[in-house]
C-alpha cells in the first residue's frame, strides 16, 4: 500500500516537473482592474524583457471578466513602445461571447478568462525592453466587469 502511493506521489511530481520544463512563456503578467470598472483613464503598462530577439513568438492578450459583462466583445488600444522609444498602436477586437450569448473563454460561473492571439509568429527588432500599454476602447468611459487583463510572450520553437 505504501509502494502503491509512493509510485502515484512520484508520477504526480513527474508530470508536475515535465510540464514546469516545457513552460514555453517567457513572459506573462495581468494586471487587476480597481472595482471592475475599466476607466479609459486606466492604462496597465506591462513591460516586457526580450532576452533572445533570434527567436520568433506569440503574444496573446488576456481579458478575465466577470458574467455581468454587458457585452460580447471588447476593443482594445495597445500602446507598443520599442527599446529604441519608437511607438505605436494596434486597435485588438476580443471576442468574448459567441452569437448566442456564452462566454468562450475558459471558466465557468462568474469569472471567465479569455487569451486572444495578437501577434503570431513575430520577431523583435531587437534586444530590450519593450513597453506595451492597453487602454479600453469601448464607446463607455466606464466598462463594468472587467476584472484583470493581461500580456503573454511565448516563443513559437518552444509552442
Amino acid at each position: 500500500m505504501i509502494k502503491h502511493k509512493l509510485l502515484s506521489l512520484s508520477i504526480i511530481l513527474s508530470l508536475f516537473l515535465l510540464q514546469a520544463c516545457d513552460n514555453k512563456e517567457v513572459y506573462k503578467e495581468y494586471k487587476n482592474i480597481p472595482d471592475k470598472i475599466w476607466d479609459r483613464d486606466f492604462q496597465p503598462e506591462f513591460n516586457v524583457d526580450i532576452e533572445e530577439p533570434e527567436n520568433t513568438y506569440n503574444i496573446y492578450l488576456h481579458v478575465r471578466n466577470a458574467s455581468m459583462y454587458p457585452y460580447s466583445n471588447i476593443w482594445i488600444f495597445v500602446h507598443s513602445t520599442t527599446p529604441t522609444g519608437k511607438s505605436s498602436t494596434d486597435t485588438v477586437e476580443c471576442i468574448l461571447a459567441d452569437k448566442s450569448g456564452e462566454w468562450t473563454g475558459d471558466g465557468m460561473g462568474d469569472i471567465w478568462d479569455k487569451k486572444i492571439l495578437w501577434k503570431q509568429h513575430y520577431s523583435f527588432p531587437q534586444k530590450g525592453e519593450y513597453s506595451y500599454r492597453m487602454e479600453q476602447a469601448m464607446r463607455v468611459k466606464k466598462l463594468p466587469g472587467i476584472m484583470d487583463v493581461g500580456i503573454s510572450v511565448a516563443s513559437v520553437e518552444q509552442e
